[in-house]
């Protein structure tokens, strides 16, 4: 029987960032042009977090049944490792998605935006098919793309809208930065795990792309996302500021130049989360100044 320490490392409270920064772009995105609210933006976070925590319950569900985390490294996996009943965390995820629902319909009745129903409801489906059902995408080399979509564009820009009813180019910039940032996370992850995972017949893109693909791949994501903090500074001069987040991303990019495996990539994993978070706070700071 897992323990409360064990159930929250299972939820990989590391990985939240990730649901925290397309929220604070997409608010000062809304406050750039007057309109952050700032009860609408607790709502989204909610939201963010309770998917984020679902996505990660659902991939421990799935990927341990498949016994595709029989042999990895990093985090605590409650069904790999044997912790805890396969249907508890199945229940786990499925609560998670249900409390990410129910806070999403709130944030939509009270700002009238109907219209992202249907979206909240491809988010849910798009968290459990990363890894669960007959055909997950994530198994297929398409994690990445859908982390970019669904954690970059749908959570900022969905923030933004609900609070301004209206997208602008910098939220956009900002989205695909957070974007690309979150889709780093993962390349960092699946990068870590390429070889039990090409065993275990995974075809992630890092599978896919091979070890130095892959860390190329890292590279270029870090770099979208700063050229895009760039492109905001020509509505918003300020959004320079989240170039300091570069700061935090030396580290990590000696680590993945240096041809680290293994456990040696955890702290990349970390760092690009950390870099991404900064990132999310200067963005949105130089976007709310006038």
């Amino acid at each position: 029987m897992a323990t409360f320490n064990q159930w929250v490392s299972g939820a990989r409270p590391r990985t939240l960032p990730a649901a925290i920064s397309p929220v604070l772009v997409g608010t000062g995105a809304a406050a750039a042009i007057d309109a952050a609210d700032a009860a609408d933006a607790i709502l989204a976070l909610c939201v963010a977090l309770a998917l984020q925590v679902g996505v990660n319950y659902a991939n421990d569900y799935s990927d341990g049944v498949r016994g595709t985390d029989a042999a990895r490294v990093g985090p605590v996996r409650l069904v790999g490792q044997g912790l805890s009943q396969p249907s508890s965390v199945k229940f786990a995820a499925f609560l998670s998605f249900a409390l990410a629902g129910l806070f999403g319909l709130a944030l939509v009745a009270i700002t009238q935006t109907f219209i992202l129903i249907p979206i909240g409801i491809a988010c849910i489906v798009a968290a459990w098919t990363y890894t669960g059902g007959n055909r997950p995408y994530g198994y297929r080399g398409m994690g990445e793309v859908m982390v970019f979509v669904f954690f970059g564009l749908v959570a900022t820009l969905g923030t933004l809208y609900t609070q301004a009813l209206t997208l602008t180019i910098p939220g956009l910039l900002g989205a695909i930065g957070i974007g690309s940032l979150a889709s780093a996370i993962l390349v960092a992850n699946n990068l870590r795990d390429r070889p039990s995972d090409d065993l275990a017949g995974k075809h992630t893109l890092a599978v896919r792309l091979g070890d130095p693909g892959t860390r190329r791949l890292w590279v270029a994501l870090v770099v979208v996302a700063l050229v895009c903090a760039a492109g905001c500074a020509s509505w918003h001069p300020w959004a320079l500021l989240a170039l300091a987040s570069t700061a935090l991303a030396i580290r990590p990019l000696r680590i993945v130049r240096s041809g680290a495996v293994g456990r040696e990539l955890i702290p990349v994993l970390v760092g690009t989360g950390m870099v991404q978070l900064a990132y999310a706070v200067f963005l949105a700071v130089g976007l709310s100044i006038r």
